[in-house]
């Protein structure tokens, strides 16, 4: 069946906005939750979430090769169906929680359902000609600064009613979500384009490994990693170094992430339509790095508040180079083989997302507290600016080495 591209599309967007909405709007009640279940202060609520946090991503890094290798075989509109049927039922499953082992429970689900992005992500480059892919991974990563902007908000306003009011109204919108992808969701994968499905593909080592077939990736994979980890610089220490540096309230923090979403969205959403195709994807590369690089050595030496929104403007063009990056790389990799790719991709930002928040959270640690040996909060934006460098040599050797590759894949667009 002919794939009804426009709604095929908004689904995928408004399933990734929705994923990105129900993570926000636990946010603000998810430290009062804990409190409450565990029986601890903030501080022990802290250390649970952290835990929480951890379960959840080893989680997305053991299942979503298996959710991309099954989407492969079966298509992506079973695999995605079920996956939000099941996140939506976590969500739900949350709100009824007894005890803290209960939302350990919910976390890990969450974790093995929360791989329906590998799937999205997959039926995008279905769906995308080779021109467009670039630009359509970047309606994904607008798609979540989105949520992350509608979230947050929700997610205090509804915490009024109680602290568990959030989870139930995330698990109504994930339901809808699944009940209107039922009726409008085509597939997208033609039987032509599947491959059986292999245990041995459909672990993460397995499936990252076979991606060593295609000589490019292995580079630009590796720069995606650690561009993962070092996007933790201000996800895992926004709110730490904010506190700290200028010791701005929870109401403060939560406008200034507003506005961090706010320009995810307009960059990823809006601006690599434009920028990319006239750039190049090579080109909007290398100048997504270059800003990340720059913002990233802004905010460890910013002195005021105003200077963190200041800087968020050009460090938000850094978010042209995974567009790009991805495109490219969808573009090295077969039709029936998209599933396990995007799943790869996915496992190595969930062990990022084990690894980077772990990281820049210990050398925040260590050199604001009491035996640090120079006091410098903006010291985890600095780590970031050597492994995006790092990454950014990477990418620059990987390019040039695969030249060719790269210059007929930007003929075949024009």
């Amino acid at each position: 069946m002919p794939v009804r591209k426009n709604a095929a599309t908004s689904f995928i967007l408004i399933t990734v906005l929705i994923d990105s909405i129900g993570f926000g709007i636990i946010i603000p009640v998810l430290p009062s939750l804990i409190s409450e279940l565990a029986h601890v202060d903030t501080s022990g609520a802290a250390q649970y979430g952290g835990f929480l946090f951890a379960a959840y991503s080893v989680m997305q890094f053991i299942f979503s090769p298996i959710v991309g290798g099954l989407s492969d075989q079966y298509g992506r509109r079973p695999v995605l169906l079920a996956s939000l049927f099941g996140f939506g039922l976590d969500y739900l499953l949350l709100v009824f929680a007894p005890s803290i082992n209960w939302l350990f429970v919910g976390r890990i689900i969450a974790g093995i359902m929360g791989a329906s992005f590998t799937t999205a992500a997959a039926y995008m480059a279905d769906i995308s000609t080779p021109e467009k892919r670039a630009q359509n991974f970047g309606m994904i990563g607008a798609a979540f600064g989105l949520g992350f902007i509608i979230g947050p908000s929700i997610g205090a306003i509804a915490s009024q009613y109680g602290i568990r009011v959030p989870f139930m109204v995330a698990g109504v919108l994930t339901i809808l979500n699944w009940l209107y992808g039922f009726f409008v969701l085509p597939e997208s994968l033609s039987a032509e384009n599947r491959r059986k499905f292999e245990w041995k593909r459909a672990n993460p080592i397995g499936a990252s490994m076979n991606l060593r077939r295609f000589p490019m990736l292995t580079g630009l994979v590796t720069a995606l990693f650690l561009v993962y980890i070092s996007s933790f610089s201000t996800q895992g220490t926004w709110t730490y170094f904010t506190k700290e540096k200028f010791n701005w309230s929870d109401q403060e923090i939560g406008w200034s992430l507003t506005f961090v979403g706010f320009m995810i969205a307009l960059v990823q959403g809006f601006l690599t339509r434009i920028l990319i195709p006239k750039l190049g994807t090579r080109n909007a590369i290398y100048v997504g790095f270059v800003f990340s690089i720059l913002g990233s050595l802004a905010y460890a030496f910013a002195s005021e508040p105003w200077m963190m929104y200041a800087i968020m403007v050009p460090f938000s063009l850094g978010g042209l180079a995974g567009p790009a990056m991805q495109g490219i790389i969808s573009g090295q990799v077969p039709a029936n083989e998209q599933g396990e790719l995007q799943g790869s991709l996915t496992s190595l930002n969930s062990i990022a997302a084990i690894i980077g928040p772990v990281l820049m959270t210990n050398l925040f640690y260590q050199f604001t507290g009491k035996n640090a040996p120079v006091y410098f909060p903006g010291v985890p934006f600095l780590a970031s600016v050597v492994l995006t460098t790092i990454s950014f040599i990477l990418i620059i050797i990987t390019l040039k080495k695969h030249n060719t590759k790269v210059d007929q894949a930007e003929k075949a667009k024009h």
